[in-house]
């Protein structure tokens, strides 16, 4: 679908996640800019394979093909290996999940459905490009200050999984994006959640608590029974929520942790963007005091964490823009303004 003549480009994106599997057409602007043609929402868990989700694209619901697009991003949960370049963080042809039963290779699939300019980029660096965007002036405020880019920012949320990412300034001018799977590394607990971790191992079968378990669906799931004795899915936990639950104050807590723990780690002096369909959906999981004071507590970092601005993206296509941001950049464009 290439229009040298107007310097139009069609960009595909996508945002592969262990439930859904969100694409986009975008429209790739020489001035810049990316505008969103048409979206699609697709079951992860039902397709049998990644060729299956890409033979669903073309209809007249999505009316793109994979082979009529001028490039291509598919941000995946999983880790890169490849080298940082034009997009401005790390890439790979191939990857492996481990919260999704197929994997993907564009080395593999590519050719079959003539993709040709395509890359993978972690699921999480994809949600911290969309902050390069105008989107990053739509999040809503939620523990007061001034974002600075020219400082680090850090980008976490909770989902299916726990995600992690970080905006590094560079001298030159411009970004890049430091992917992470900080969601694999284990969480901490306080003396008085003791046994919560007893009964969290119990129920994940795991030997300590890591952040994919403890902030997920599943980590709702589990705190939720926990303080209740309902053994409810996450939706429904959801669901029945509310800023006075025992289990909003917990979860906001757990979630304020890991924001500080991850702002410390990465020295996100520029702010913190809170993505990810759980606060998406339920805002009052960050809004909540407990999020804020796990936030600021810390007995030798208290004073940088209180200036550190935190805000709450409400969009749950985040990832999706990323990635078409990854597209655009992929393509040798310059990024928007």
């Amino acid at each position: 679908m290439t229009e040298t003549d107007t310097g139009l480009r069609h960009l595909l994106a996508a945002d592969i996640g262990g439930t859904h599997s969100r694409f986009g057409h975008f429209l790739s602007h020489a001035d810049g800019r990316i505008e969103p043609a048409h979206s699609l929402w697709l079951s992860t868990r039902e397709a049998a394979s990644f060729g299956d989700l890409l033979a669903a694209l073309g209809g007249p619901d999505f009316p793109l093909r994979p082979a009529d697009a001028d490039a291509a991003v598919f941000a995946v949960p999983g880790p890169m290996s490849g080298p940082v370049g034009g997009m401005g963080t790390a890439s790979s042809r191939a990857c492996r999940f481990a919260n999704i039963g197929w994997d993907m290779d564009l080395d593999r699939d590519g050719p079959r459905f003539g993709l040709d300019k395509a890359a993978l980029v972690n699921d999480f660096a994809a949600q911290a490009q969309a902050f390069r965007t105008p989107l990053a002036a739509e999040a809503t405020s939620v523990l007061p200050g001034r974002y600075d880019a020219r400082k680090v920012r850090a980008v976490l949320g909770a989902g299916t999984g726990l995600g992690m990412a970080a905006l590094i300034p560079l001298a030159g001018g411009g970004h890049q994006v430091l992917s992470s799977e900080g969601g694999h590394a284990s969480r901490s607990f306080r003396l008085e959640e003791r046994d919560y971790f007893r009964f969290l191992a119990e129920a994940s079968g795991e030997p300590y608590p890591r952040g994919d378990v403890v902030l997920s669906g599943f980590g709702l799931s589990c705190l939720h029974r926990f303080l209740t004795g309902r053994d409810l899915p996450p939706a429904e936990v959801a669901a029945e929520l509310n800023p006075e639950s025992e289990t909003t104050a917990w979860f906001a807590g757990f979630y304020g942790r890991a924001a500080r723990d991850y702002a410390l780690t990465v020295l996100a002096g520029g702010g913190v963007y809170i993505s990810g369909g759980v606060a998406a959906n339920n805002p009052f999981l960050v809004t909540h005091p407990r999020f804020a004071r796990e936030f600021h507590d810390s007995p030798t970092m208290a004073g940088f964490l209180s200036g550190i601005p935190v805000s709450l993206a409400a969009r749950q296509d985040m990832g999706l823009f990323g990635a078409a941001l990854c597209a655009h950049l992929l393509l040798g464009r310059k990024p928007p303004s």
